[in-house]
């Protein structure tokens, strides 16, 4: 019994460690994207009290909050996306914002990229609306 346990500890582990390179390698892929566009980042997997923003970004004096969802394909990615991450992101946005020199007055956004099993991305611009 406690060689299975094991075996299944280890098991469970690779996958974590799996999905998280994976997650890891779409957050770099979606990074390089925006930088093609000319934008600079700001933050990579910004941590406040109420949760993480996978990346931010500036595009002038505006600031791009983006959440990255990985999956075998868009569609797939997309649903990913719950309500309760939406007030997350939101919340973690705004603890962001109060160390800009707007504050929550600033120039903001929400975008979703969505990267598939081949690696190409989707940049869904503005979904969450503003704040």
């Amino acid at each position: 019994m406690r060689m299975h346990n094991a075996a299944t500890s280890a098991a469970r582990a690779r996958r974590g460690r799996a999905a998280w390179l994976s997650g890891l390698s779409a957050e770099q892929t979606v990074e390089r994207e925006y930088m093609r566009r000319g934008m600079s980042v700001a933050g990579k997997r910004w941590r406040g009290s109420r949760g993480e923003i996978d990346l931010i970004v500036r595009n002038g004096d505006a600031i791009v909050f983006i959440e990255v969802k990985k999956g075998p394909d868009f569609a797939r990615a997309a649903e990913r996306i719950t309500p309760r991450q939406i007030k997350r992101i939101r919340n973690t946005a705004a603890e962001f914002l109060a160390g800009e020199p707007r504050g929550l007055g600033s120039d903001v956004r929400f975008d979703v990229a969505l990267v598939d099993g081949a690696g190409r991305t989707e940049i869904l611009e503005n979904v969450f609306g503003a704040m």
